[in-house]
């Protein structure tokens, strides 16, 4: 049997989990104005069909120690295959996420580190593999985040 199309209360319910992993069938059902056992499948199903892929903690870098961040902008040698510089990325801890992007340069790499000397590091580490033509390093000095996460798309 095919699962129902998604609707304005399943919208809801993702918006209500973006802003708080953490928030309780009970509490989304309050909000939703539905009872817990139809929420509860609710959430299964947009689980199920890949709408939630995952509930995750919002950390404290300074406190742990790493709160020097920088974007580290690569510039890929000649044929250089994407994978590549996942892998090299995926073996630095230090490294939160990496973007492959259109134009100049081929990829945004976000890390954390303890500071200059930690991070001259990593970049480092990245440049050694050969497959990294030249970086620009751009180091944070604020921040803002949409609380939570990004809302999902508005439903038509």
């Amino acid at each position: 049997m095919p699962e129902a199309p998604f609707d304005a209360i399943d919208h809801t319910i993702l918006r209500l989990l973006v802003a708080d992993g953490r928030r309780t069938v009970t509490d989304i059902a309050d909000q939703v104005n539905m009872s817990l056992s139809p929420v509860k499948r609710r959430i299964e199903r947009l689980e199920r069909a890949g709408l939630i892929t995952g509930y995750t903690a919002v950390l404290d870098y300074d406190r742990l120690g790493a709160g020097f961040e920088a974007f580290i902008e690569l510039r890929f040698a000649g044929d250089t295959e994407v994978e590549q510089i996942t892998a090299a990325a995926a073996r630095a801890p230090e490294v939160i996420e990496v973007f492959t992007i259109a134009g100049d340069p081929d990829a945004l790499v976000r890390v954390r580190a303890d500071g200059v000397h930690h991070l001259r590091s990593i970049i480092n580490e990245l440049r050694k593999h050969g497959a990294v033509r030249s970086t620009k390093t751009l180091m944070v000095l604020g921040s803002w985040r949409r609380g939570g996460g990004v809302e999902p798309p508005v439903m038509p």
